[in-house]
């Protein structure tokens, strides 16, 4: 949502001379860049546990981030007031970084991004803003997706619907002269539901997000988060460990992406490889895997979690073609690792809030569609695991190594789905995973879930993937 500049500037209290002055007092003892971060979130929650309300509220976060750059080094402080005398105590604090370093050239940093917020062009329009409603009129949508999901199954012992939502007012200014403003919408719905059949237990989340406004909540939304509860319920219930060891994994379209993100994703981030952390830091332009493997870090998924007019430096989102048909063609970049490498910025900088720099981060990362068919994948499967739903995991940026837990899967025998499989992990590493990917479907979906990245902070992201096989990977189970 973008609206009229005058209406940001009255926000934060400033005029465009105001903001000069400040990055001028932010370069007065030196420094290459320096930039400027304005931030008025409001945030509300509603949660209805078991058909009854628990907790409901809304809070406001505000605030201005000042970031100096001087060569390698950065300077960066921020204030919870915007008033005069605040602001011009910040920049002082961010200049302190520059006051005894050496100039350097730094011509990437340099390169302007000018015009202006193009409200024709917005990736998150708002039809209907969250802060033009009470809280009691979400009530309704939690109570018709607790009363539709137990409709749907009578095994449901305790039930739990969150909204939560916020709007994001954010204005920029840099040294280079760039000012940029917008709103950020987002929409959440997690559901947790508790079933019980006999003495067994089964637990199921389910949630989706958005950036968008109020008019996400509706029918439609409750029949998707119902369908998504209850779905391979029964098979969860019957569901054991196989026998562990090597063998092929298959993972299913759409939430499998997040271990495309984890996995991969992060060992693409250019401060990785900038620092010689990622193991493909010297793997630039050299094929990494099949040739029918493309990977996409895209920030112009229009109305996607990961979406972004402009990341937190200004640079405007853009679709990012990390891996293309098999070779590595770009890291993901902030200013700072774009000056270093010599390219332009990729408008992967991004920050929890003013309260921290950019760093490069993922936006919505997915592989491309293949030319497989998912069913034929299987059954090329002799003995394999197919990954229905991942869930926590853990990864080694610098290695690459991997460990996944499997929220639900099914056992593949002679190329049929047999077994309902659970309580197991997927162990591997990441570039060897990718190398041995030997079938891309043409099924990608980008995956709607709330998923957080907590890269030092945290930001939301989006991941998605087509069906793929993993040729060996090391599953751990009986």
């Amino acid at each position: 949502m973008i609206k009229e500049k005058s209406y940001y500037l009255s926000i934060f209290g400033v005029d465009e001379a105001l903001l000069a002055m400040l990055v001028n007092e932010a370069l007065s003892r030196g420094g290459q860049y320096a930039d400027l971060f304005f931030e008025n979130t409001s945030y509300g929650n509603l949660v209805l546990r078991d058909g009854a309300v628990t907790t409901g509220g809304s809070h406001v976060d505000f605030g201005v981030g000042i970031r100096v750059l001087e060569g390698e080094k950065t300077g960066y402080a921020y204030s919870e007031s915007t008033a005069r005398a605040d602001m011009i105590a910040c920049a002082r604090a961010a200049s302190a970084i520059a006051e005894s370093a050496q100039a350097v050239v730094d011509n990437a940093t340099r390169a302007a991004f000018c015009g202006t917020p193009n409200p024709s062009a917005d990736r998150y329009p708002v039809k209907e803003e969250w802060s033009s409603r009470g809280m009691d009129a979400f009530l309704p949508f939690l109570r018709d997706v607790d009363a539709e999901i137990r409709r749907r199954d009578a095994r449901v012992e305790k039930l739990t619907a969150v909204l939560s939502f916020q709007e994001t007012d954010v204005l920029m200014y840099n040294s280079l002269g760039e000012l940029k403003w917008e709103t950020r919408p987002m929409g959440n719905v997690n559901v947790s539901v508790v079933f019980r059949q006999g003495s067994r237990i089964e637990n199921n989340s389910v949630s989706r997000s958005w950036r968008c406004g109020a008019e996400m909540l509706g029918p439609s939304l409750v029949k998707e988060l119902a369908d998504a509860a209850v779905k391979n319920l029964d098979a969860r219930f019957q569901a054991g460990r196989p026998k562990g060891g090597r063998m092929s994994v298959v993972m299913g379209a759409g939430s499998s992406g997040i271990l495309l993100h984890e996995a991969m994703g992060h060992a693409f981030e250019a401060d990785f490889n900038r620092k010689g952390i990622s193991i493909f830091a010297d793997k630039m332009g050299q094929r990494i895997c099949s040739d029918d493997i493309t990977i996409v870090d895209d920030g112009t998924l229009k109305g996607n979690r990961g979406a972004l007019n402009f990341d937190d430096e200004g640079v405007p989102g853009q679709r990012t073609v990390m891996v293309d048909r098999g070779v590595l063609s770009s890291y993901l970049h902030d200013r700072i690792s774009a000056a270093h490498y010599g390219v332009a910025p990729t408008g992967n900088g991004r920050r929890e809030s003013f309260r921290y720099a950019p760093i490069p981060r993922m936006r919505a990362t997915y592989m491309e569609s293949g030319k497989a068919n998912p069913a034929d994948i299987i059954a090329d499967v002799k003995q394999g695991i197919y990954v229905d739903e991942f869930a926590n995991g853990q990864v080694k940026i610098g290695e690459g190594d991997f460990t996944f837990y499997v929220k639900a899967g099914f056992l593949i025998e002679d190329g049929r789905l047999t077994m309902p499989v659970k309580d197991i992990n997927i162990i591997g590493n990441g570039p060897e995973a990718l190398r041995d990917i030997v079938a891309v479907g043409n099924d990608l979906e980008i995956d709607p879930l709330t998923w957080v990245c907590g890269k030092e902070q945290s930001v939301p992201v989006s991941c998605g993937i087509p069906t793929v096989m993993v040729k060996s990977l090391t599953v751990g189970g009986e």
